[in-house]
């Protein structure tokens, strides 16, 4: 790649604050937008008499389309891109969005949100996770962080905005208005998106002429097919799984749990926004430790956080332990979700990228697509969670071991063949 001396360099140094702050804003509307279904399960069972089994569905199968589409958006936007496939699936995010203001039956449910908003959340964090990998290198961590802030922004602000708009203008006024605002934003924010540096048109100084050229680091890596017969990456995939399981019984449940320990509806939903705080402070704090010590010890760091956080909950029966539980919580669910991204450049480089972390997405999204409907059963089956929350920390404890026996420098285990 050729670059000018002068010039190009002051060009990429701006778009980079472009692409950081455009993959910041697809994490918060994209991510903020999903986890206040939450906020919708009381309103929906009082309209509909619907189970909690059957409405968790609905955004499990979102959740596992999700991931399962991630690896082809992925393998999409290694080849072609990210400004195309963030119009395309945010197109679907908002109309999704926009159906549920219309939603009378079940079918509609699993349709509007499980299939089409299901499309529109496959390009959420593929694509502003790799596209941010490919424009940093030194301060790949760091930059994944300030990145993954969006996602905690999302969470502090989205579902006590979505309780309030539910509480003044009901919540099928509520969809339109968050669906018009997800597409609107998201197709916009698109246009900006570019996939590496590479792709910016050289300015060349007219005064020095002087051109440089400098290897591509997009053109670094392993494949896919190389990687898959390595204990990294199946590591990484099973902890990225038992991770996301134990997350989206969190994200779904939670508010629900609250009600049922008759915490308001206000304040179970800010129980989201303190996870989302804490996250905020541990998406900057982990971004900057991958860059110095690693992200293998950042990732054990956090889930012996999340473990803390999992038995404290399975006890916590009123709104100042649930408040306790969310902060601890935040902290390893920001570090756990910072750390994904970087440790597969990490381990497997960049130039498949994105197909690598689409199929790490959607082993997470695996978990994470069955286990509110799990926990779902499990509550109309006992009347209570705590059943759910000793799975959640058996399948931390399979995670905390399996990460423990990767070996400290990546290049261990991987060659070429």
């Amino acid at each position: 790649m050729c670059r000018s001396m002068n010039n190009t360099g002051d060009i990429k140094l701006f778009y980079r604050h472009i692409i950081t702050a455009s993959c910041f804003s697809i994490q918060a509307i994209g991510v903020g937008a999903h986890i206040s279904f939450g906020v919708f399960f009381n309103p929906l069972i009082t309209e509909f008499g619907w189970s909690r089994a059957t409405i968790s569905g609905a955004s499990s199968m979102a959740f596992f389309l999700m991931g399962l589409l991630s690896i082809f958006v992925g393998r999409l936007n290694d080849r072609v891109g990210p400004r195309i496939i963030m119009t395309i699936t945010g197109i679907f995010f908002g109309l999704g969005l926009l159906l549920m203001s219309r939603l009378d039956f079940v079918w509609q449910l699993y349709l509007f949100y499980g299939v089409v908003v299901g499309i529109g959340l496959s390009s959420i964090d593929v694509v502003a996770l790799t596209t941010i990998a490919r424009w940093f290198d030194k301060k790949r961590g760091m930059m994944t962080g300030i990145v993954k802030v969006g996602t905690g922004a999302g969470y502090l602000i989205c579902p006590i905005g979505a309780s309030l708009l539910i509480s003044n203008y009901g919540w099928r006024t509520t969809y339109i208005i968050i669906g018009s605002a997800v597409l609107i934003i998201l197709v916009s924010i698109a246009q900006l998106l570019k996939r590496d540096p590479s792709t910016l048109s050289p300015v060349e100084d007219l005064q020095t002429k002087k051109v440089v050229c400098e290897p591509n680091s997009a053109d670094e890596g392993f494949s896919l097919s190389e990687v898959l017969c390595t204990r990294h990456f199946w590591t990484i995939c099973i902890a990225n799984l038992v991770f996301v399981f134990c997350a989206m019984i969190i994200v779904v449940h939670i508010i629900p749990h609250a009600r049922d320990i008759k915490i308001s509806v206000t304040n179970a939903a800010s129980i989201l926004s303190v996870i989302g705080g804490a996250s905020i402070f541990s998406r900057i704090a982990t971004g900057i430790a991958i860059d110095r010590i690693g992200s293998k010890k950042v990732m054990i760091f956090c889930f012996l956080l999340l473990t803390i956080a999992l038995f404290w909950l399975s006890i916590a029966g009123s709104l100042w332990a649930l408040t306790l539980f969310a902060v601890i919580y935040g902290l390893a669910h920001g570090g756990i979700f910072t750390v994904i991204s970087p440790m597969v450049a990490e381990f497997f480089g960049i130039s498949s990228h994105g197909i690598i972390l689409g199929v790490v997405v959607f082993a997470g999204n695996l978990g994470g697509s069955v286990s509110p409907i799990l926990a779902g059963l499990i509550f109309d089956a006992t009347g209570g969670y705590g059943p759910v929350y000793g799975i959640c920390l058996l399948m931390i404890a399979l995670g905390l071991a399996l990460l423990i026996s990767l070996p400290s420098e990546p290049s261990v285990g991987l060659e070429r063949k």
